[in-house]
């Protein structure tokens, strides 16, 4: 089993795994393929190791009556910025980029989400670290990613703490950048989501003061543009699109082991890392409703990233939103999947 870090030079492709990071990152617009067959094309921003992974290990490329065109992005930022621009119709992010993007006015609908724990967004600090609760974080210097779902979550978790951002010394760093800091312990705790959070644990490198369940939403969302919902052919296809991503997600919660092999040979983790990570975050997603205890959660981020001003100006979060894909799913406050060892 590894229990060594991954170098941080290597660690920079992990940048592609998930939306939620947020950030800063720029685009690889590059096309990562096609699939399919027929005259319509729906153009998908994804990232590495994403949705063209999941779809593609679980069976559901098969059979499209249409083609899909993938264009890969570092993080959520970019991705949206595409979809914006009507280059990609639709692709997946986490539960902060929306809130920014609507905060520049961007032409971007929520069309679907998926609810799951939050374990893996967390506050990690140094094994030997003589912190041992939030409280004690004052004054403390933390790495964070500006603008990410782990952004959020800390601010969220400081406030739990009777704490404020203000109250600590905020390192903004994105992750490979942040894992040197606080593997050379330049930094006193680092607050991020898996997979680096398993890959930390995995090495016996750190351990979690705090995690986000139950203090930040969980979601994560597929974004369309709203051009191509207004053309009923695409429409359809998003439709067809996003019931093929809800059955992916059923076969990771019901084959971690497979999904974690393809996942780490995709991404280069360690398969100890990624299994863990599956486990604790990728397998408890469960597909549920656009609704308006999800648009209130939503607004409530992007309240706090107004108040802090890194959001110019009040967004109107149910302004972004599109629910005509919720057929009968279930709220977005039900509970998320968890995956139990037989």
């Amino acid at each position: 089993m590894h229990r060594h870090l991954v170098p941080a030079a290597l660690l920079l492709p992990l940048t592609l795994l998930l939306a939620a990071c947020g950030g800063n990152s720029a685009a690889d617009t590059a096309g990562a393929g096609t699939d399919g067959k027929g005259s319509l094309t729906l153009n998908v921003g994804d990232q590495k190791g994403g949705s063209e992974a999941v779809l593609r290990a679980a069976g559901e490329l098969k059979n499209l009556d249409y083609k899909i065109k993938w264009s890969t992005f570092t993080s959520g930022p970019p991705l949206l910025e595409a979809v914006n621009a009507k280059a990609v119709d639709i692709g997946g992010v986490g539960n902060t980029p929306p809130v920014f993007a609507a905060g520049a006015g961007s032409k971007v609908s929520v069309v679907a989400a998926w609810h799951g724990t939050s374990k893996g967004e967390a506050i990690l600090v140094p094994k030997n670290s003589s912190l041992r609760k939030p409280e004690e974080l004052k004054g403390r210097s933390i790495a964070v990613a500006q603008g990410s779902s782990a952004h959020f979550q800390l601010i969220a978790s400081l406030k739990e703490a009777g704490l404020k951002l203000s109250d600590v010394k905020v390192k903004y760093l994105q992750p490979a950048d942040a894992l040197a800091a606080f593997t050379g312990g330049k930094v006193d705790a680092w607050a991020v989501w898996d997979p680096y959070t398993s890959q930390v644990l995995d090495a016996k490198q750190g351990r979690i003061l705090a995690d986000g369940d139950g203090v930040v939403n969980g979601l994560s969302f597929q974004v369309a543009a709203p051009s191509a919902l207004k053309d009923t052919k695409k429409a359809a296809a998003v439709k067809d699109y996003l019931e093929r991503l809800r059955r992916a997600q059923d076969w990771v919660y019901r084959h971690p082991d497979a999904w974690a092999k393809v996942w780490a040979k995709d991404t280069g983790l360690p398969y100890e890392v990624a299994l863990a990570s599956v486990k604790r975050t990728n397998a408890s997603r469960i597909a549920v409703a656009v609704d308006k205890p999800l648009i209130a959660s939503e607004q409530r981020i992007a309240d706090t990233f107004t108040e802090l001003k890194l959001i110019p100006g009040k967004v109107d979060f149910a302004a972004f939103v599109d629910t005509r894909f919720n057929g009968g799913l279930p709220p977005s406050t039900t509970t998320p999947r968890v995956y139990k060892d037989s």
